[in-house]
């Protein structure tokens, strides 16, 4: 994968796969609270908090949330309550995985894999509170001073947002040449002030003016603080990468997050261009099977569409 000293300030060819990848923070399922996202954002700070190694955290993270652009939650736990073996878990996962990813960078796509496959299953450790207000905290919508807000419903929100962007970060990590790990934790603790802080947007932060600052280093620093000294440590580090562009980690971070925050609102704006033709002709929503041909003439008879 060509890197930006080629010229290009990101990598088109992983564009389909952010795009679908988005869709996680609106996929829900029957007796599990929260979107896919929110809870793999749950998962990645149990892990941390159980003492789990950031790199493990950040592989094992990024694979799920690849393997489940598919699966959705068929996940392993699912998988191996309905009978499946630990290898055919595995099959079915890395089948999800392959499916989306040929254009991940070899060496990541790689690593990515071997822990859809791997036995060592990584400690759950108690929740911060952070988490579960990260997830209750919504997303100010579109904001710009001076103007009304433009709100999309449902809003996504900041869990969803930061687990989305940690993921982004690491698959485009390998092209702005970034140490994944470190683009990933900063990922997951870029919104920690909103954990306490209620999000009016840019409108909102200009308002506040000098008191901004202050504002978000004080609620920035509630959440840190309910995290043990060395992860807290490990952290604020990750954090420091946050400020600007001028690392390798900041870039692949800000390129995910203005990723992220676009895809979100294109979503809505796909969503209310979508035609008939797209989902009976190209997503064939009447399908193949023995019962197509009277489907079919239902549906002509009905002048449906």
């Amino acid at each position: 994968m060509p890197g930006p000293s080629e010229g290009a300030a990101a990598p088109v060819a992983l564009r389909e796969l952010l795009v679908e990848l988005n869709d996680l923070k609106r996929v829900r399922s029957a007796g599990r609270a929260g979107s896919v996202a929110e809870r793999l954002f749950a998962q990645g700070w149990s892990a941390l908090t159980g003492g789990a190694a950031p790199e493990a955290v950040a592989l094992e993270i990024t694979a799920k949330t690849l393997a489940a652009c598919r699966l959705c939650d068929l996940d392993a736990p699912f998988l191996a309550s309905a009978g499946l073996s630990e290898a055919a878990v595995g099959d079915v996962l890395v089948a999800g995985f392959d499916a989306v990813t040929p254009e991940l960078e070899a060496g990541l796509r790689g690593r990515l894999r071997e822990r859809l496959r791997s036995r060592e299953a990584l400690e759950a450790g108690s929740l911060p509170g952070f988490v579960a207000a990260l997830a209750q905290q919504p997303r100010a919508g579109v904001t710009c001073p001076g103007k009304p807000r433009i709100l999309l419903e449902p809003p996504e929100n900041h869990a969803e947002h930061c687990l989305m962007v940690a993921v982004y970060g690491v698959v485009l990590s390998p092209f702005y040449r970034a140490d994944p790990t470190t683009v990933f934790l900063a990922a997951m603790a870029h919104h920690f002030h909103n954990a306490a802080m209620p999000d009016a947007g840019f409108t909102g932060e200009m308002l506040l003016g000098d008191h901004l600052g202050p504002i978000m280093a004080r609620t920035t620093q509630w959440a840190l603080d309910e995290l043990d000294p060395p992860l807290r440590a490990t952290v604020e580090r990750a954090r420091a990468v946050l400020p600007d562009d001028a690392t390798a980690e900041g870039r692949a971070f800000h390129a995910a997050d203005a990723i992220d925050r676009v895809l979100q609102i294109a979503q809505h704006l796909r969503a209310a261009s979508l035609t008939m033709g797209t989902v009976l002709d190209e997503m064939e929503l009447v399908h193949a099977g023995p019962v197509k041909g009277f489907h079919d003439r239902v549906l002509k008879d009905m002048r449906i569409p």
